[in-house]
């Protein structure tokens, strides 16, 4: 795709989504009460496993901000995303990492997630993050606490989002109403 994508045209956007969309809906393994009772997990493992599926989800996803010069991909399946999508744009990755994962010093967000909580972080130095225009990629959008933890940390950073993308969105969770100003895109809503 390239980080200067020339205007698509609407059906190309169509069908590139019909695509990803039809190989999340084939290839996601569902799972009831795991990690914890009462919660149904989406195993995206399938659908990235797969290279079509793998390459649709990616594409998808790269089209939601062409322009931006950096991907951030949230701990763990996001990297797997982030690298895709930043490979197809011509940026660089970010991992956004669960706490305690990185040496300090680190910026740090904690946040709820529907069973439990959790923190994200980020380096402190070493990537100059002020002024960068980023692209936010995870696989799921459940209560949406994991994602509004990455975008709050990317912005203390003195980052822009300019857009979020997620594979599966579980809108029963009402996560998007969490999000800010970015748009959200999300390749299968359920």
């Amino acid at each position: 795709m390239g980080k200067h994508a020339a205007i698509e045209s609407e059906d190309v956007a169509v069908e590139r989504t019909a695509r990803a969309a039809e190989a999340v809906e084939l290839l996601t393994r569902w799972q009831d009460d795991f990690p914890t009772p009462g919660v149904r997990f989406a195993d995206l493992t399938p659908v990235f496993a797969d290279a079509e599926g793998l390459r649709a989800v990616v594409d998808c996803m790269a089209a939601c901000a062409p322009d931006a010069d950096l991907v951030a991909g949230v701990d763990a399946r996001g990297f797997l995303l982030g690298a895709g999508v930043a490979a197809t744009l011509g940026t660089g990755v970010l991992a956004v990492r669960k706490a305690g994962k990185l040496p300090p010093p680190v910026i740090t967000r904690e946040f709820d997630l529907e069973y439990g909580s959790a923190a994200l972080e980020i380096p402190a130095r070493g990537i100059e993050l002020r002024g960068r225009r980023v692209l936010l990629v995870d696989d799921v959008l459940a209560t949406g606490g994991t994602l509004a933890a990455a975008a709050d940390l990317l912005e203390q950073a003195g980052a822009e989002v300019v857009a979020a993308a997620v594979v599966l969105e579980l809108t029963i969770l009402g996560g998007r109403a969490r999000q800010r100003a970015y748009p959200v895109t999300s390749i299968v809503q359920v």
